[in-house]
């Protein structure tokens, strides 16, 4: 490993994390043709390659299941790694899946709903608060499944093009609720407002620092130690004056697998104060962090963020009270 490597943390935004995807179409084509255990048998060849030659996201995940030991058992060094991003690699290939009309809808649990159908029996939006843990593609489908479900996600699909390419391949509708934002300006506030207002509900993650010199941030505590998370959610409701909800996707089970979908109210309305910002922010991100850890606990193998999450450069504290 080099010294840069090691001594000089890059930003999530740097990092190519998706070239994971890059031989996916090929292992999707074997699961076609010859089903799941075949799929796996290919994989590992891909996984140990990716595994050996992608330092950075090798180190990140060694990392993470060290801090995830001090809670709950779960392999590290190696050995939990390779089992890391083999279940990466599954969640991929579910997303694919699910696109292609392949994945089985009816093994979908969903908690957590009740005012979640309240609020689409009144037309009113809301927002959500994701995280790159499970998958959330299983929503996108729900929301075409449930034609009264309208959602709106916020991605930097830049950094992701590869794989959204792909499930444009198999399902041109993929693309259709994806809406890139690298700032929050006025002008889409106002278009998210818009959105709101008409119902529709707006899904951002939490758990990702924004691309930016100086990124406005809060640090809340996260699986033992303070990490960065950005204010860019609260705000976002606080201009939106809707209510918040955490959602969050995992898989749960052995062979028989199955998958969960809970949706839980973070706060019915958020109001940000101009003086004591930091202060108002502050409850709202450990609320968010704690239900992370959560579910990171419960399913230590698909929190999916493989850059250093708790050692980011540049970061701006001081910047959450602007």
């Amino acid at each position: 490993m080099s010294t840069q490597t090691h001594n000089q943390p890059r930003h999530w935004a740097s990092i190519n994390e998706l070239s994971f995807v890059a031989g996916m179409r090929l292992l999707f084509w074997i699961y076609r043709l010859f089903g799941r255990w075949p799929f796996r048998c290919v994989l590992y060849p891909v996984l140990l390659w990716y595994v050996l030659t992608q330092p950075l996201p090798r180190h990140a995940s060694l990392d993470y299941l060290r801090r995830v030991k001090f809670f709950v058992d779960v392999k590290t060094g190696m050995s939990g790694v390779r089992r890391h991003f083999a279940s990466f690699a599954e969640t991929i290939l579910d997303k694919m899946l699910l696109w292609g009309g392949l994945f089985k809808l009816d093994q979908v649990d969903y908690f957590g709903t009740e005012p979640i159908n309240q609020l689409i029996a009144q037309k009113r939006g809301a927002l959500l608060i994701c995280s790159h843990f499970g998958n959330l593609e299983l929503c996108r489908v729900l929301s075409r499944q449930h034609n009264k479900m309208r959602l709106t996600i916020l991605v930097h699909t830049k950094h992701a093009r590869a794989f959204n390419q792909m499930l444009a391949t198999l399902d041109p509708h993929s693309q259709l609720n994806l809406m890139q934002v690298t700032e929050m300006t006025p002008a889409t506030a106002m278009l998210l407002s818009e959105k709101i207002e008409q119902g529709e509900f707006v899904v951002i993650a939490g758990d990702r620092v924004p691309v930016a010199s100086n990124p406005r941030i809060v640090l809340a505590d996260f699986l033992g130690a303070p990490a960065a998370f950005p204010i860019g959610p609260y705000v976002l409701a606080s201009i939106l004056q809707c209510p918040t909800y955490l959602l969050f996707s995992l898989q749960q089970g052995g062979q028989r697998k199955h998958a969960e979908i809970h949706f839980e109210l973070l706060r019915e309305t958020i109001r940000l104060p101009r003086k004591g910002r930091d202060e108002a922010l502050q409850p709202l991100v450990a609320d968010y962090a704690a239900r992370l850890q959560h579910y990171c606990l419960r399913a230590p193998l698909q929190w999916f963020n493989f850059y250093d999450f708790w050692h980011l450069p540049k970061l701006d504290t001081q910047d959450a009270s602007r």
